[in-house]
């Protein structure tokens, strides 16, 4: 039995219940619930023979089957529904009507074309009208990733920050967050914010983060993950990813092209972050007559500390904070052996380099270190990091040899895009200073034509004339 049939069966039974215990009569009982004695007695006769169950009222079964003279026929009219949504049912019903003259068949009436029209399943609407994505999102089944031991299941996910802050020449922009967020605990791995878009450095760089041990003893959350589980981006499917997971053996998982699904303990940190944090700089930002913007800096601290409060904030879901989640019953994650074979795996490769007599020379700057001194005229690889272009990562035969500094920018932490600004920078201002000199000689030249020499004169001319083009053309041209 259904609930209404219980319920219906329930009812029976306590009218006819005083006369089962004997406390009143079948007349009297149908004069006071209005039944006829006849059913009284039908209720009393169902009941002793086949209990409460016999009280029920069954169902016919045919109920909600339309009765169409032709199952062909209800096919058209569901057809002419589904093919022409924005009929009305009048018209679909004058449509059939026609079609029905036309063959000498029985045409149904309105009401019974209403109910074929409104029987038609959901998903088959959805799917003709709206077409296959709308009815995966809505209808397919999905496949949630779940994990039941920290650092089972890592994800991964960029987005870029709603908010503007200044970059290295002065000018405003949006940075890109990169997160990665442990899938039981909820608890955030490592992060990495920059004006990089999303690529495999900064992928890299987010990894290289999240695995090994933090500085700040309030941000445990650390170790190599069982999986990986990112999106289809060319990001996360890039040759330098796919190596690194193969090299500390982590199962690398991709969702569907187009279907981000299962992806959503990421998305609702990013909207909390957003909510939270992003929102309450922009209402500092936007005062009442003035703008004020920070740099990536300051951006960079006031995210650094809003993960560390997330993760030993109670959350929702687990009754307790992402980090005490992440320690529970004494875990313990593989951690690796050193810092230096997690950047040969992650930070960029540069070409190789030869030690010279006075360090490595990179992007034009210099490199020195006190072990250099035993490798001149060896050949290295170099590796480096691009938000921080101060030192770089000497590897000799695979190893790593030393962590030389430019003596220049030792003091500050400066990225490959501020040194290649201000070459630029200079690099314009001196061309500028040489027009501007290169303009001043004709003048020199003419003040001075009573003492020089026409041979003189002809050689600095040639000097200040603009070079040829050395295109060659054909003589027809």
């Amino acid at each position: 039995m259904n609930h209404q049939e219980y319920d219906s069966a329930q009812q029976k039974y306590k009218i006819i219940a005083p006369f089962l215990h004997k406390t009143s009569s079948i007349k009297k009982i149908s004069e006071k619930n209005s039944v006829p004695i006849r059913t009284l007695n039908l209720w009393l006769k169902k009941y002793r023979d086949y209990g409460l169950k016999g009280l029920a009222r069954k169902t016919r079964s045919d109920k909600g089957t339309l009765k169409v003279y032709d199952e062909e026929l209800k096919k058209r009219i569901e057809g002419t529904s589904l093919k022409h949504p924005n009929l009305s049912r009048a018209s679909i019903h004058k449509l059939i009507t026609e079609y029905c003259t036309q063959n000498t068949i029985t045409a149904p009436g309105y009401k019974t074309v209403c109910k074929i029209v409104k029987s038609i399943p959901d998903d088959m609407t959805v799917l003709s009208t709206q077409g296959s994505k709308a009815y995966q999102q809505k209808y397919d089944l999905l496949y949630l990733r779940s994990s039941s031991r920290p650092n089972e299941i890592w994800q991964a996910d960029h987005v870029l920050i709603d908010i503007e802050v200044y970059n290295d020449k002065n000018v405003l922009e949006r940075p890109w967050l990169t997160i990665i967020i442990d899938d039981c605990s909820r608890a955030i791995c490592g992060y990495e914010l920059s004006f990089l878009a999303p690529s495999a450095n900064k992928t890299s760089l987010c990894l290289r983060h999240a695995l090994w041990r933090k500085s700040d003893s309030r941000w445990s959350i650390m170790g190599v993950p069982e999986t990986l589980y990112t999106d289809h981006g060319s990001d996360f499917t890039s040759k330098q990813i796919e190596q690194v997971c193969i090299e500390l053996k982590i199962n690398l998982i991709h969702s569907q092209i187009g279907c981000p699904r299962g992806r959503g303990k990421i998305e609702r940190f990013f909207r909390t972050l957003n909510q939270t944090l992003i929102s309450g700089i922009n209402s500092i930002m936007s005062t009442e007559n003035k703008q004020t913007h920070f740099d990536l800096k300051s951006l960079d601290k006031m995210v650094y500390d809003f993960i560390v409060n997330y993760n030993h904030q109670i959350h929702s879901d687990l009754g307790m904070s992402p980090a005490e989640r992440w320690q529970l019953n004494g875990f313990l994650p593989h951690i690796l052996d050193s810092l230096e074979d997690l950047d040969l795996l992650l930070f960029t490769v540069a070409k190789p380099r030869r030690i010279l007599r006075d360090g490595i020379h990179f992007q034009g700057l210099r490199y020195v270190d006190l072990i250099l001194a035993e490798y001149i005229g060896e050949d290295v690889s170099i590796r480096y990091n691009p938000s921080d272009i101060s030192s770089i990562r000497v590897f000799y035969k695979q190893k790593f040899l030393c962590q030389p500094i430019c003596t220049e920018l030792s003091q500050s932490k400066i990225s490959l895009k501020e040194i290649q600004s201000a070459r630029n920078k200079r690099r314009r201002e001196l061309k500028k200073k040489i027009a501007e000199r290169k303009s001043l000689v004709e003048a020199v030249i003419f003040a001075s034509r009573k003492t020089l020499s026409p041979s003189v004169e002809v050689e600095l001319l040639k000097e200040t004339k603009p070079s040829k083009s050395k295109l060659k053309l054909y003589e027809s041209d």
